[in-house]
């Protein structure tokens, strides 16, 4: 009987001080989560010509800006910024982007979905380099937002390289501010991949593209957005 009374004395001892260390804890402040995407642009077609479905490769980005937080660099250091964060990866964001650039693209090229292109005769690559905001000018100054992305557009038949670039934009943010910022990583990416899009409507089609046929496209026109 008396085990028992120290037994449950020590429980409640122990219930009043983890009571007390909740009470204690510092309260957070919650962390600011944000999107990007490609803006809405004027984008002529950039080729003419029937249109061809092309197949997405798997996206590669860089280590370490490929997540939810917001990658920065100074010099050789690498850091995050605090109290923000992408609503969702950078990875699944950028891969959204690149599918809204190719829907809103009047030029002959569709990137095709999974499930919606049985075999198409280009596959696009894109291998996201850089994906940072860099402190240029010190630390305390606005950074600028670098987006470069490498592009490889190959036939699926044999593989064979069709033709490879590289895209970057820099655009700076008017402060140091993560409200400054933000905006500049969609600018810059609106500016690439209308770039990309544009670069893989014209090779895509003078590497002579079967036009999408009944088979792998019920009707010419695009996925829809």
């Amino acid at each position: 009987m008396i085990r028992s009374r120290l037994v449950l004395a020590a429980g409640a001892a122990m219930a009043l001080v983890l009571g007390g260390c909740v009470t204690l804890l510092p309260k957070t402040a919650p962390v600011q989560l944000y999107r990007f995407d490609v803006a809405e642009t004027e984008q002529p077609a950039s080729a003419e010509g029937p249109g061809f479905w092309v197949h997405r490769a798997p996206t590669g980005f860089a280590r370490g800006a490929e997540g939810d937080q917001i990658l920065t660099m100074s010099g050789n250091e690498a850091a995050y910024i605090a109290g923000a964060r992408w609503v969702a990866p950078a990875s699944a964001l950028f891969d959204d982007a690149e599918s809204h650039a190719f829907d809103r693209s009047p030029g002959p090229a569709h990137l095709g979905r999974r499930g919606e292109v049985g075999a198409a005769p280009l596959s696009l690559r894109l291998d996201v380099e850089t994906f940072e905001a860099r402190y240029l000018d010190g630390a305390g100054a606005a950074p600028t937002v670098v987006v470069r992305v490498r592009a490889s557009l190959d036939r699926t038949a044999d593989r064979l390289a069709v033709a490879t670039r590289l895209f970057e934009s820099r655009k700076k943010a008017a402060s140091n501010n993560v409200s400054a910022i933000v905006p500049q990583y969609e600018a810059a990416l609106t500016e690439v991949m209308g770039q990309v899009v544009a670069w893989t409507n014209t090779e895509g089609a003078q590497a002579g593209s079967s036009p999408a046929s009944a088979s792998t496209a019920s009707a010419a026109a695009k996925p829809g957005p």
